[in-house]
């Protein structure tokens, strides 16, 4: 009686031991299911902005959640376009590209490239990314209809063109082949300003430098220090004329399929990865122009003064009708309120 009770009672506990077991198994293969590993590519280095940024993204997820975040860096899947490609084909999941690259597939996306729309005060620039309605509500429409999700917009630094000689003017511009994105506004700003635009990938630029196939370049002055670009483009020429943005986004269908949870994790993961990035930015391009000077005796810095500037800025208003032109109403309307945007920024 008492062995029978006994083995009776062991197999009960077993029984209840065994299905707390698979309970506990099965709790924990669901739990594996639903942690993803999402798949994020950007276009720079380690250590440049858009690292800086793709790393605290992934920080914020995989210390809120059960998901993890797989980072790609420049060249490992290819070139910007390739990256976005893998992003609307939903290999990725999330992409960082500028719009100097995304202006093929939405051509508004290149008004940033019309010179000194943007000032290059800096605190000005930050203000305006943070409260402009162009960018945060107009820009997240025309990017949901190449079935993207705009989660962020921000920028990385003024543009500093680079070339083998000093320049000063647009006549100081003329014949120079000067590297661009494959934008065309962006070909018809340095049109305009007197070169000869030049498209190239990346991967090519600093090749293309040291051997002649093209004169000159324009980039954040990170880019241009951790690049080593200034090493076979010594001349470096604060221009005025613009700032370098980017944009981080997400597979539209790989969005809108996230449980709620999940978008409003992503959402706050975009907003501390923001902020980090803003606050990583300031006093960057001192502190890399600072690098670059103490590496090279050849480099030159010219900062040009306000005539200087004027003699390029009076060519600018010919790129403004090209991006109209190329954008229609919906670009007219967009220019407008980014006028708008950046009038009440100024006045504040």
């Amino acid at each position: 009686m008492k062995a029978s009770k006994l083995i009776s009672t062991r197999s009960v506990t077993t029984k209840l031991m065994t299905t707390a077991s698979i309970g506990a198994l099965l709790f924990g293969l669901s739990a594996a299911a639903q942690a993803d590993n999402w798949r994020y590519a950007h276009e720079e280095y380690e250590g440049d902005v858009q690292d800086v940024f793709a790393y605290a993204f992934k920080e914020y997820i995989e210390e809120n959640s059960d998901h993890s975040v797989q980072v790609y860096r420049f060249g490992e899947l290819g070139e910007s376009d390739d990256i976005m490609e893998q992003t609307q084909n939903g290999i990725l999941q999330f992409v960082n590209q500028s719009p100097g690259f995304t202006g093929s597939l939405i051509p508004e996306a290149q008004i940033f490239f019309i010179p000194y729309l943007l000032p290059t005060d800096e605190e000005t620039v930050l203000t305006f990314f943070d409260e402009s309605k162009a960018i945060n509500e107009m820009f997240p429409e025309l990017y949901a209809e190449q079935g993207l999700e705009l989660l962020k917009m921000y920028p990385e630094g003024e543009m500093v063109v680079t070339t083998d000689e000093p320049i000063s003017s647009p006549d100081d511009m003329n014949n120079k082949k000067i590297r661009t994105m494959t934008n065309p506004l962006l070909s018809e700003t340095y049109d305009a300003f007197g070169a000869t635009p030049t498209p190239l990938p990346w991967g090519e630029v600093y090749g293309g430098l040291q051997t002649g196939i093209i004169d000159g370049q324009e980039n954040p002055i990170f880019w241009i220090e951790s690049g080593g670009l200034y090493e076979v483009s010594p001349h470096l020429t604060f221009t005025g004329h613009g700032w370098f943005t980017t944009a981080m986004m997400a597979n539209q269908d790989f969005y809108d399929g996230l449980s709620d949870e999940d978008k409003e994790l992503v959402r706050e993961a975009s907003d501390a990865a923001y902020d980090h990035t803003i606050e990583h930015i300031k006093g960057l391009a001192d502190e890399a122009l600072a690098k670059i000077q103490e590496a090279s005796d050849e480099v030159t810095v010219t900062r040009l003064d306000e005539d200087q500037i004027q003699a390029f800025r009076d060519r600018a208003p010919q790129v403004e009708e090209a991006f109209l032109e190329m954008t229609g109403d919906k670009g007219a309307e967009l220019l407008e309120q980014f006028k708008a945007d950046l009038e009440a920024v100024t006045n504040e």
